[in-house]
């Protein structure tokens, strides 16, 4: 059964200073939960949010680091539970595209080591590394944690190969994770498609992305706080649901 208040539970979002991350973070805050929102330190919007949030009656704290830095993530899960007291839900949503407009498959030439690393690094090592540092504080809580995927993990087209390739190898790492964290915590993702509203560094052509949207069933983008709806239930309902990847993309993929 989901739970409607969440007072006394704590979570840390990460990439929380736009799109989904703030969607989810605001969301749990409404909910009753005590927040910590994660973006990259030089972001000032995150200290703004978290401002709002608290103007707005909700207790949030800002927890500010890189995820693509091993170290940085570490400290950064750390500090914020220090400041929460303890985790019920971790939301690894911090992902980057890498570039400011879609890379063919075909366009190896941009597809550099230097690209590769840092995608890799923040989209599927930085899940691990926040999962990792945050696990003994996850299984004394018996909580959940959300990993942000990409319908681009089935289907390819998303901003980059690359990018497709980080995300289906998140899929999977969150089964492996929800076998190796269980019976304390649970594990599971959703699989976003189109996002309007995000923020996003890559830009699509507009006339492109108008099709996109005209073959949804649902006959729009999906917002951020759709997308939030679905991880607040991993987070506080589906107590039974573990290593699944819930697609949301409004019939899209369909």
């Amino acid at each position: 059964m989901l739970a409607t208040d969440l007072s006394g539970k704590a979570a840390l979002v990460t990439g929380a200073a736009a799109g989904i991350g703030l969607a989810t973070a605001t969301l749990l805050a409404r909910m009753g939960a005590y927040v910590a929102l994660n973006d990259l330190p030089q972001n000032a919007t995150l200290a703004s949010e978290v401002e709002r949030l608290c103007a707005e009656g909700h207790k949030a704290v800002a927890a500010p680091g890189d995820v693509g830095d091993p170290e940085d993530a570490k400290s950064m899960v750390q500090t914020a539970v220090a400041k929460l007291g303890r985790l019920d839900y971790l939301i690894n949503n911090a992902a980057t595209p890498g570039t400011p407009h879609p890379i063919s498959p075909s366009d190896l030439h941009r597809q550099t080591e230097a690209f590769w690393q840092r995608l890799l690094s923040v989209n599927l090592l930085g899940p691990f590394r926040c999962t990792k540092a945050a696990a003994p504080h996850l299984r004394a809580a018996h909580g959940a944690v959300v990993n942000t995927a990409s319908i681009s993990a089935f289907a390819g087209g998303g901003s980059s190969s690359v990018y497709c390739a980080t995300k289906a190898a998140l899929v999977n790492m969150t089964k492996e994770l929800a076998r190796g964290l269980a019976p304390e915590v649970r594990v599971n993702a959703i699989a976003p498609g189109i996002v309007h509203g995000s923020a996003w560094e890559c830009k699509w052509d507009p006339e492109w992305m108008g099709r996109a949207i005209a073959s949804v069933p649902l006959k729009r983008a999906g917002t951020p706080a759709d997308y939030a709806e679905v991880i607040l239930f991993l987070c506080a309902g589906a107590g039974y649901v573990t290593g699944e990847t819930i697609v949301v993309d409004g019939g899209l993929s369909a």
